[in-house]
């Protein structure tokens, strides 16, 4: 009795989680990818069309879908080529930074660099925008500076990329000091003997050490800037031009936007993302893999 009661306590801590995964994310998941093969506008039956929605989207090219997919998917490989790299490298540099002999106050100097990620998109956005206005912001008052940033490029992805690192650094930041920490610090106090210097002790000892949470960070990070969609809709609502309508705004824009749904369109862009999403971070997993193991 004694062993089958004991058997059974994993299920108690571990059920509750996946009844919520089952629920909100696996049962949801297998729906929008039945849907996306159907014709639904989230009143009605979904009609099923096959892989009609797919060849609109990916060989009409007459098609406003066509375009509106193309579109969206090249701004959000913009975003996700410039603010990937700025979330992986900022963060480390700070979390080096911080484990410095000489710094003070690391603790205090991580809860400020962290609290912004604490702050909703809608909140930051506003703050943001208020000190991006030419009228009333810092850019006005102290630079003199005219530009309407939202609608000019290429001050429109600027203050997008501003406002991802302002929220984004200090999670990956946190990671990074934990995984530094656990390095022997023998490693570095030979290293000091032979002879080397702060940037031989970070390229020889710091990220071999620490290059599992690199892999894991740079894999995750990419994943999620792919999903990007508040700070694009709040800052710049797509403008200048559509210059910044990234993919997740047109999904949700067909999906619940004024008119009549299109959810079917919707749902097959929305795998169609999915299945870049886990081809480039498979091809990521085993690059990095395969280099850290050389």
């Amino acid at each position: 009795m004694a062993m089958r009661k004991k058997s059974f306590a994993p299920v108690f801590f571990v059920g509750p989680h996946l009844v919520l995964f089952l629920i909100f994310i696996l049962i949801p998941t297998i729906y929008g990818i039945y849907a996306s093969f159907t014709k639904w506008n989230l009143m009605n039956d979904p009609q099923w069309v096959g892989v009609a929605n797919y060849k609109t989207i990916l060989l009409d090219t007459t098609s406003t879908f066509h375009t509106q997919f193309f579109n969206g998917l090249t701004n959000t490989f913009i975003f996700v080529a410039i603010s990937v790299p700025l979330l992986i490298v900022i963060p480390l540099l700070v979390a080096v930074s911080l484990e410095h002999r000489k710094v003070k106050l690391k603790g205090v100097i991580q809860a400020i660099i962290y609290i912004p990620g604490l702050i909703s998109i809608s909140a930051a956005a506003l703050i943001w925008l208020l000190l991006f206005n030419k009228q009333l912001g810092i850019a006005g008052n102290i630079f003199n500076s005219q530009v309407a940033w939202p609608a000019t490029q290429p001050y429109a992805w600027i203050i997008i990329f501003v406002i991802t690192v302002w929220g984004g650094v200090g999670g990956n930041m946190i990671i990074y000091r934990a995984s530094i920490a656990g390095v022997s610090k023998d490693l570095y106090e030979a290293a000091e003997m032979d002879g080397a210097g702060a940037s031989r002790k970070f390229f020889s000892i710091t990220l071999p050490s620490i290059r599992f949470p690199l892999i894991y960070t740079f894999v995750m990070t990419t994943a999620g800037a792919f999903n990007v969609f508040g700070q694009p809709l709040m800052m710049t609502d797509g403008g200048p031009r559509q210059t910044t309508h990234v993919l997740m705004m047109y999904i949700r824009q067909l999906a619940f936007g004024h008119g009549e749904s299109i959810a079917g369109m919707a749902s097959a862009m929305a795998v169609l993302l999915g299945i870049v999403i886990l081809v480039i971070s498979a091809l990521q997993y085993y690059v990095m893999n395969r280099n850290a193991n050389e």
